[in-house]
C-alpha cells in the first residue's frame, strides 16, 4: 500500500471520528450537551428557594389540591383554614428540585404522555400532579408525573413538549392534610400527676401518682367490691399527650363539639394544666384542646426541683471533696446561688409553654389518630378486674348442673 493510499485511508477515518461526534452530540440529552445551568430541571431555582414564596399544587381536571403561601407569620395551607405547613418537608421537596438534573430526553409525542404520567392536568385521568412556584425571577411549573423503576422522576415543563427523566425522585403530596405542621403536643408521661376523664353521662375515671418518680398510677375511686385491673390500662391514660401528632385539622367554628363529647383533663407535678374535650363524628375522632397554668401547684413543683438540685451539687460537692484530685468542681446551679431569679425562670418558663399551647391550638379541631382517642376513651369498667362468674366459680351447681344434663336421669 503505497503512502498516497495511506494517507487517503487516515483522512478518510478522521472525517467519519468527527461525523461520529457530531452525530452523538446531535443526539445526546440537553443535560450533557448543554452547560452546566441547562442541565437542571429547575436552573431558576438554583441558589433561590428562600426566594419561593408559594407551591401550589394542581391534579386532574385541573383541580386545586394545595395552595401554600408563605405570609409574615410563615408558611401556612389555604385550605385547611390557613394552618401552618410543615415547612421541613416543604423544603426538603424544594432542595430535591434544584437538584435534580436531566438525565434523559423522553418522549415528545403528547399521545405518549399519559405513559409516563406527564399529560395536561387539565384531563379528568391526568396522573400526575402539577407543582407551580412564584417569588422566582420567571414562573415555574412542572408536572411531575411517575416514578422510574430504576431511580428518578418523570417529567415535564408545563409549555414544553419534551418530557424527561429526572434524577431525583419527587414526591409532591397531593393531600392537603400531607403538608401539614402535624406536632401537636409532647408531654411525657413520667411528668404526670393526674388524670381525670368525664363522660357525658357525669361518670368520672381518674389516675394519679403520690410522686413525680412513681413508677404506676394508680386507678381513685374503685367501686365496691371491685379491684383495680393491670397497671398497663392505667398507665395508658397518660399517654395520650406523649409525642402527639394529629391526622388533620379544621376550624373550630366548623366542627363544634356535640353533648355526647368527653372531657379529659392531665396536670402535670410542674402545675400545668390540659384540657381535651373530644368525639366522634362520621368515623372519625376529633378533638380540642386548651391549656393553662395552676400556679398553686407550680409553686410547690418548682420548690420540689429546686431541693432537688440543691441535693445533687451537695452530692456532688461532698464526692469532690473526698477526690485528691477531682476531675471537675461541681458548678453552683441557679436553684442554689440565686433562689428567687431560680424561681422566676421556671415560672417564666411554664407560662411561655402555656401560651405557646394556646397560640397552637385556640381556634382550631383536630383530627386524632384512632389509637390516640382511644386512650381517653374509658370507662371505669375497663379499667377494673372482670366480674368473675360465680355461676362457673361454683364446682357444686357445675357439677349438679352436669347430672342433670345426662340422658335419662
Amino acid at each position: 500500500m503505497n503512502q498516497k493510499t495511506l494517507i487517503g485511508l487516515a483522512i478518510a477515518a478522521l472525517v467519519a471520528i468527527v461525523a461520529a461526534i457530531a452525530i452523538n452530540r446531535a443526539n445526546m440529552p440537553r443535560s450533557e450537551s448543554g452547560g452546566e445551568q441547562s442541565s437542571y430541571l429547575a436552573p431558576e431555582l438554583r441558589d433561590h428557594v428562600n426566594d419561593v414564596s408559594k407551591l401550589v399544587v394542581t391534579g386532574a381536571d385541573n383541580k386545586t389540591l394545595a395552595t401554600l403561601e408563605r405570609g409574615t407569620n410563615g408558611w401556612s395551607i389555604a385550605e385547611k383554614g390557613g394552618y401552618a405547613v410543615d415547612t421541613g418537608k416543604l423544603r426538603e421537596f424544594l432542595l430535591k428540585l434544584a437538584d435534580a438534573k436531566l438525565v434523559e430526553q423522553k418522549t415528545a409525542n403528547k399521545d405518549k404522555y399519559a405513559t409516563l404520567g406527564v399529560e395536561d392536568v387539565s384531563a379528568k385521568d391526568a396522573k400526575g400532579l402539577q407543582a407551580e412556584l412564584d417569588g422566582l425571577a420567571r414562573p415555574f411549573k412542572l408536572i411531575v408525573g411517575v416514578a422510574n423503576q430504576r431511580g428518578g422522576t418523570f417529567v415535564r415543563r408545563v409549555g414544553d413538549a419534551e418530557s424527561w427523566l429526572a434524577s431525583a425522585t419527587l414526591n409532591v403530596e397531593k393531600n392537603a392534610a400531607d403538608w401539614l405542621k402535624k406536632d401537636l403536643v409532647d408531654i411525657a408521661a413520667n411528668r404526670i400527676e393526674s388524670v381525670t376523664i368525664t363522660h357525658p353521662d357525669g361518670k368520672r375515671v381518674r389516675v394519679t401518682k403520690d410522686a413525680e418518680g412513681d413508677a404506676n398510677f394508680k386507678l381513685v375511686d374503685i367501686p365496691k367490691r371491685r379491684e383495680a385491673g393491670s397497671e398497663y390500662s392505667a398507665n395508658g391514660l397518660a399517654s395520650m399527650l406523649a409525642g402527639l401528632r394529629f391526622d388533620d385539622v379544621v376550624p373550630a367554628k366548623d366542627a363544634a363539639p356535640d353533648d355526647k363529647a368527653l372531657k379529659a383533663s392531665y396536670a402535670t407535678f410542674d402545675g400545668l394544666m390540659v384540657d381535651v374535650t373530644a368525639w366522634e363524628k362520621d368515623a372519625k375522632d376529633y378533638a380540642q384542646f386548651t391549656a393553662s397554668l395552676d400556679t398553686a401547684q407550680a409553686g410547690k413543683g418548682i420548690t420540689a426541683a429546686q431541693a432537688k438540685a440543691k441535693s445533687e451539687f451537695e452530692t456532688a460537692t461532698a464526692a469532690a471533696a473526698k477526690d485528691s484530685k477531682p476531675a471537675d468542681k461541681p458548678i453552683k446551679p441557679l436553684a442554689v446561688s440565686d433562689v428567687v431569679k431560680d424561681h422566676e425562670n421556671r415560672l417564666a418558663a411554664l407560662n411561655k409553654e402555656v401560651a405557646d399551647l394556646n397560640a397552637r391550638v385556640n381556634g382550631w379541631t383536630y383530627v386524632l389518630p384512632a389509637y390516640k382517642y382511644a386512650t381517653i376513651n374509658k370507662s371505669i369498667d375497663d379499667l377494673l378486674k372482670p366480674l368473675e362468674d360465680k355461676k362457673a366459680a361454683d364446682p357444686t351447681k357445675n357439677a349438679a348442673a352436669r347430672k342433670a344434663a345426662k340422658p335419662g336421669k
